[in-house]
């Protein structure tokens, strides 16, 4: 036990550096694209548009994973992106040039995750973290030496409290990629655009529509129902 846990503080130990790597490098820019599209569409857009990562996983787990994807999962999926299309309806620009930075956002987080499962067979959840950890302080430094701007009092609050749910949301999805296939895990990240909206109406006062609280319903019972799923396969 004692040898054990001696192996666990060191973090920094990797046996596959070059995925590790590139792997940060895909959370860096999924992050550069996520707080972009923030500047230009609302939180319920922006993850509507992302939601199409799980599509994306599905597909490449199949391909890199060699997971076999049960027609449940694939029903609860699609079921889910049924929501996402009602919210996406006609009417929003979704071709629209800023509509493509969250959908980088997507490709980049889906390859993210992809590679997370893959590392997972050899690192310890720990090792996956501390290099996604030091990959963003580096990349932050880089930054902030380019584009410093002086803080406002709140920034002290807020920035850090971002920091903390950043490590915390990271750390929760490597934990669960490395006990679960990545294509199980997808359904989860339609409620997403759930709570999306929901942070957006109390926060900055974005009201939804009737199609987006429906496609919103939608999403969530996708995700429901392959809990529900799993438990029964338990």
């Amino acid at each position: 036990m004692r040898r054990k846990e001696k192996k666990n503080v060191r973090v920094w130990k990797t046996n596959n550096l070059k995925l590790q790597l590139i792997r940060s490098l895909c959370s860096i820019l999924e992050t550069a694209f996520f707080v972009t599209s923030f500047r230009y569409l609302s939180l319920g857009d922006v993850h509507s548009v992302a939601a199409l990562s799980p599509i994306i996983v599905v597909a490449l787990s199949i391909i890199f994973l060699k997971e076999f994807v049960d027609k449940k999962i694939w029903f609860a999926i699609f079921f889910g992106f049924i929501g996402v299309l009602i919210i996406l309806r006609p009417g929003f620009d979704v071709f629209n040039f800023k509509s493509l930075i969250p959908l980088g956002a997507a490709f980049t987080f889906a390859i993210y995750q992809i590679l997370t499962k893959k590392v997972s067979e050899v690192d310890k959840d720990e090792t996956s973290l501390f290099f996604t950890s030091l990959f963003g302080v580096i990349t932050m430094v880089i930054l902030a030496s380019i584009y410093w701007v002086d803080f406002i009092f709140i920034s002290y609050f807020l920035l850090p409290l971002i920091g903390i749910m950043m490590s915390l949301a990271h750390y929760s999805l490597i934990i669960a990629l490395a006990r679960a296939p990545a294509n199980k895990i997808q359904p989860f990240h339609f409620s997403l655009i759930f709570w999306a909206i929901i942070y957006g109406f109390v926060f900055y006062n974005d009201v939804p529509d009737v199609p987006t609280v429906f496609g919103a319903l939608i999403i969530a019972l996708s995700g429901i129902y392959i809990i529900h799923q799993q438990r029964k396969n338990q």
